[in-house]
């Protein structure tokens, strides 16, 4: 081989390689700006996603909501907003406070042992009973069953005092009570099932709009402000007359504690 031709292959081989190294500076240079764009898409994603979080949590919850609904009072409710609860005969001369929470295991223990105590003193006059409802456990336990349960408390008050007792009656029962850390109470469905048991409430289609809407949700809030103004910190919580009485666990016991409120 003449040097000529020589040094035009090596001349034309460097040129090869010139033109492969421009092609992969190429190829290189835009593997990175598509690595850079993914970046820049990935962090744009990123912030995005974080920002809805952000805007979801700062949104105002449903039970937000529901405290600057139009507020709806029950029938036979008194006093402002209708947290007022009275049951009994216009002429019982002594009144007892309940304070209960429907998601309270004490509660519900109470209710077991002396509901049907107190629904026979009612009745019979021996004093009229007046209910505050409490929603602390919904912030304790978490969950929204407390708040839920008063409002169908609301809606079966409604329908008549009878009903009231008799739903939350069936409400603190052994069978139908849940577990405090199980939120049951925050499911309609759930409500609405117990409320079967109660005959003034099964198949009664107003109680149930009224729970599916939610119609005395703002009530239910009102009334849980009313508790929590009285100062009372635990339940159930039993006064006569404004005089705290000792939580009695059987009806016997109930009852002397109330012969002894009631000539106090």
């Amino acid at each position: 081989m003449s040097a000529r031709n020589s040094q035009a292959n090596k001349a034309a081989a460097r040129e090869r390689l010139r033109i492969e190294r421009e092609k992969q500076a190429k190829k290189d240079k835009a593997r990175r700006q598509v690595i850079v764009a993914g970046g820049v898409l990935a962090l744009l994603g990123l912030a995005g996603g974080i920002g809805y979080l952000v805007m979801k949590a700062n949104e105002p919850t449903y039970w937000d909501k529901a405290a600057k609904a139009a507020l709806v009072k029950p029938k036979n409710t008194e006093g402002e907003n209708g947290t007022t609860v009275v049951v009994g005969k216009a002429d019982a001369k002594k009144t007892l406070e309940l304070y209960e929470d429907s998601r309270c295991p004490a509660c519900a223990g109470f209710e077991q042992a002396v509901g049907e105590q107190v629904k026979k003193d009612v009745d019979a006059g021996k004093y009229k009973l007046q209910y505050f409802g409490a929603t602390f456990i919904d912030n304790a336990a978490k969950g929204e069953g407390s708040k839920n349960a008063l409002s169908a408390l609301g809606a079966a008050l409604n329908v008549s005092p009878e009903a009231f007792l008799d739903y939350k009656a069936a409400l603190y029962s052994k069978d139908l009570h849940p577990e405090e850390t199980v939120d049951s109470f925050a499911k309609d469905d759930y409500l609405l099932k117990v409320a079967d048991t109660v005959p003034a409430l099964k198949d009664n289609a107003e109680f149930k709009k009224a729970v599916e809407d939610g119609t005395y949700d703002r009530w239910a809030l009102e009334m849980s402000k009313a508790f929590n103004k009285s100062g009372v910190t635990g339940t159930p919580t039993l006064k006569m007359d404004g005089k705290k009485i000792e939580t009695p666990g059987t009806p016997e016991q109930f009852t002397a504690a109330i012969d002894k409120a009631l000539q106090g």
